[in-house]
């Protein structure tokens, strides 16, 4: 799963950075060309998802589940989402570049877990490792496997990612479908 090196990782984190910078300026700054050229495994269909934090606390996350384009073009779709059409929170402004921390994971394909129980799942989960699907009722919602550092018990985690879904709290009780992935994370 990995990518590579120290470089690649700086390249990702630059071209998160530059598609947002050319929103908001209105300007296309990233020479695609150029990059695929130099790096030639932007052109792998990955699943990512960008994170942007501003002094620690989330600013916006938006990504992918399913490698469906190129990393770079995920990459440079999902850090706009995450900095411009995140939900629950207002557009990222002009001011507010200089102090985003700019988070890319990279994701493994997701693996449906097969469980009998809650106390089965909680057996089978890896806290601190597992990314988690969850999908319900037509409702899905995603935990990336940073978030168990904000949620560190099993309960804790589900109940949010449950809420999350725009289900009760306790909706592992109606046995939801579980995917769950790992992550390359770079920052």
């Amino acid at each position: 799963m990995m990518i590579g090196s120290k470089e690649m990782d700086d390249v990702l984190l630059e071209v998160a950075k530059k598609a947002i910078a050319d929103k908001l300026d209105g300007t296309q700054s990233i020479d695609k060309e150029a990059l695929l050229a130099q790096y030639p495994r932007l052109s792998d269909h990955r699943a990512t998802f960008v994170t942007l934090n501003e002094r620690g606390m989330l600013r916006g996350c938006i990504g992918s589940l399913v490698a469906h384009r190129s990393l770079l073009d995920d990459i440079i779709a999902n850090a706009k989402a995450a900095a411009f059409s995140d939900p629950r929170f207002p557009p990222l402004s002009r001011s507010e570049l200089v102090s985003i921390d700019l988070e890319v994971s990279l994701l493994s394909l997701p693996e449906t877990l097969e469980y009998s129980s809650v106390e089965e799942l909680r057996s089978i989960v890896k806290s601190g490792e597992d990314g988690i699907v969850l999908r319900l009722n037509g409702r899905q919602a995603t935990f990336l496997p940073q978030v168990w550092e904000q949620l560190p018990s099993f309960e804790l985690f589900f109940e949010h990612l449950c809420q999350k879904a725009g289900l009760s709290g306790n909706c592992l009780q109606k046995h939801p479908e579980i995917q769950r992935y790992h992550v390359e994370k770079i920052s």
